[in-house]
């Protein structure tokens, strides 16, 4: 099932199985329970990067939560953010291979961290338009 602006920010496979597990297609309260609840998760999670600027091994540990929990939905570009912002946090490059400086890593930080927020709110908005819950 194709699903209308999502196929650079969603693996559609991914985002397909937990589908399967709606007992009514034209409800959906299953995947939609899930998704709603990633939505709550991943503005708490912003938040506290927010509040964590400087502290390097929380960013970490919070890129790492908010990748998994992206992973499990397939939202491929939220998902590859935060692994970014892990290993900045663990002041590695984005591939996690090479060593970098704290100050290179919180410069790191910044940008990437904008870039997940941005690339969940887009998700957010197809997805909510999936669920016929636009704003």
């Amino acid at each position: 099932m194709a699903i209308p602006g999502a196929s650079d920010k969603l693996d559609a496979a991914t985002f397909e199985q937990i589908l399967e597990m709606d007992e009514d297609e034209e409800e959906r309260e299953f995947s939609k329970s899930i998704v709603y609840d990633f939505f709550g998760q991943a503005e708490s999670t912003f938040d506290k990067m927010d509040s964590s600027v400087k502290d390097l091994k929380t960013l970490s540990e919070l890129g790492h939560f908010l990748k998994g929990s992206s992973a499990t939905l397939g939202l491929t570009k939220v998902k590859d953010s935060c692994e970014k912002i892990q290993h900045y946090g663990q002041k590695k490059d984005e591939t996690g291979t090479k060593d970098i400086t704290e100050e290179e890593g919180l410069e790191k930080l910044k940008t990437t961290i904008e870039q997940a927020k941005t690339e969940f709110h887009d998700v957010e908005k197809v997805l909510k338009k999936f669920y016929n819950d636009e704003a």
